[in-house]
């Protein structure tokens, strides 16, 4: 029996080729486009970043302007009310002929509605955060 017996490996046993220069080995170079493939994900990912402060504040604001706007625009109502009312009091010339002339007609029969239970409702837009 003085044959050499030639040892075959199985599938688990081989052996990892590496190239043979460094210089083509994956890990120890860098690819061409991968430091302009990571500055082009960095700039887009801050572009969201900045993109998305920006549309939440602008929309936060938004919602305090419109807030701000209502009240105003309930008081500057308001103070025209007030105006009318003065400018009526003093003119005097409001008078029952006077309001024939302006389309007014006396009120012959009066009802009230009373709705128990029911202390105050606000108003509010459906839109409203």
């Amino acid at each position: 029996m003085g044959g050499t017996k030639i040892h075959k490996p199985s599938i688990f046993q081989m052996k990892l080729q590496f190239p043979a220069s460094r210089a083509d080995f994956a890990l120890d170079s860098e690819h061409p486009f991968e430091r302009v493939a990571f500055n082009t994900f960095l700039a887009v990912l801050t572009l969201l970043v900045f993109s998305y402060i920006y549309l939440v504040s602008s929309s936060a604001l938004n919602i305090i302007a419109r807030k701000e706007a209502l009240a105003q625009s309930a008081q500057v109502g308001s103070s025209i009310g007030t105006y009318e009312r003065e400018y009526f009091a003093v003119s005097r010339k409001v008078t029952p002929e006077a309001g024939t002339i302006l389309g007014l007609a006396p009120v012959s029969k009066t009802a009230y509605v009373f709705r128990p239970g029911t202390v105050g409702q606000a108003k509010v837009a459906h839109n409203e955060i």
